[in-house]
């Protein structure tokens, strides 16, 4: 080999272990999604876990083939709005959002990114999606169908207690989801002959004059829709309805495990765990309008039987049967 053919040789090695180490240092277009929830990191850690670990299962792995950034409310719906600006400003590539109304701030900030609902509320009532079939426009995801929910959880108090006839129902009337499953109980409760109670709760200073509402109209047992502020102040609620022998009922298993008597509804979780096969679709280049929105199929009745005991309720054991968890 020739002195002039060896040179050429080096520099061609050269040139090719140069462009080799440049693009390696380049750095790789990493999918970035946003998640955005209504309440504290704390509040969201078990949905967000849900998130990651269904992120986990479809190969991601966060930090490095996956980037998600998070933001938190708070409880503060008024904050929804900016926090869903920031992360559109950011350019992500799919928003993943916990509530209704986070769901509405993103839509109102974004008409293009894709945006996921992990565990909304009917997003057809709440006029988010044309259909279950086919949302439409930038939104898909996972739903909590309310509807259904609202009689079974009435149904389950009256079993429960035949002595049930007028229920406190604790909502916000500023969640259009909220708004949508009390019209929803409200027709649900006329067909089983209850007198049902409005108590609006906007904030958390709402809360005592919503207690005395309850007590001084002779309720006999308390439903909570999902939303904050209710969300952050399970415990504080519990303790109100044992202290005051209501029965009480929520739609997440986090309120019998803080001392409420049952809930029934979806795995959150879980819901969680289904939106990220969504987010994983969008990123391989389906429309989100595309993507029919997921019911669950699946429905927990979480019973706490130490509260039972603590209002001098005797569960019968039709509805024990029926259990899918017993806290004793």
């Amino acid at each position: 080999m020739s002195t002039r053919i060896l040179l050429r040789f080096c520099l061609l090695i050269t040139v090719l272990l140069i462009t080799g180490l440049v693009e390696a240092q380049q750095p790789k277009n990493i999918p970035r999604i946003g998640y955005l929830a209504p309440g504290s990191p704390s509040a969201a850690r078990e949905n967000v876990e849900g998130f990651r670990k269904g992120l986990r299962e479809l190969g991601y792995v966060e930090g490095k083939t996956i980037v998600i950034e998070y933001r938190y409310a708070e409880d503060k719906n008024d904050r929804l709005s900016d926090l869903a600006a920031e992360l559109v400003r950011l350019k992500v590539d799919v928003i993943a959002i916990q509530s209704t109304p986070g769901v509405m701030a993103a839509k109102a900030a974004t008409t293009t990114i894709p945006i996921v609902i992990t565990s909304g509320t009917d997003p057809v009532a709440t006029g988010v999606a044309s259909s279950l079939a086919k949302p439409g426009g930038n939104i898909t995801g996972v739903t909590i169908m309310n509807a259904e929910l609202a009689g079974k959880r009435l149904e389950l108090l009256k079993e429960t207690s035949p002595k049930v006839l007028r229920v406190g129902v604790l909502w916000n009337p500023t969640n259009r989801g909220a708004a949508v499953v009390f019209k929803q109980t409200k027709a649900a409760s006329e067909d089983l002959a209850l007198q049902l109670q409005s108590l609006e709760v906007k904030g958390a200073d709402d809360l005592g004059s919503a207690f005395k509402a309850a007590t001084g109209s002779g309720a006999n047992a308390l439903v909570l829709l999902a939303g904050n502020p209710l969300g952050t102040h399970l415990k504080e609620i519990a303790q109100f309805a044992t202290k005051n022998l209501l029965l009480s009922t929520y739609d997440r298993s986090g309120f019998p495990e803080v001392g409420g008597l049952m809930s029934y509804g979806p795995n959150i979780p879980d819901m969680n765990r289904r939106a990220a096969t969504y987010v994983h679709k969008i990123l391989k280049g389906a429309k989100p309008g595309d993507l029919p929105i997921e019911q669950p199929t699946k429905f927990e009745l979480v019973i706490n039987l130490k509260t039972a005991k603590q209002i001098g309720l005797t569960i019968p054991q039709s509805v024990l049967f029926r259990a899918d968890k017993v806290i004793k």
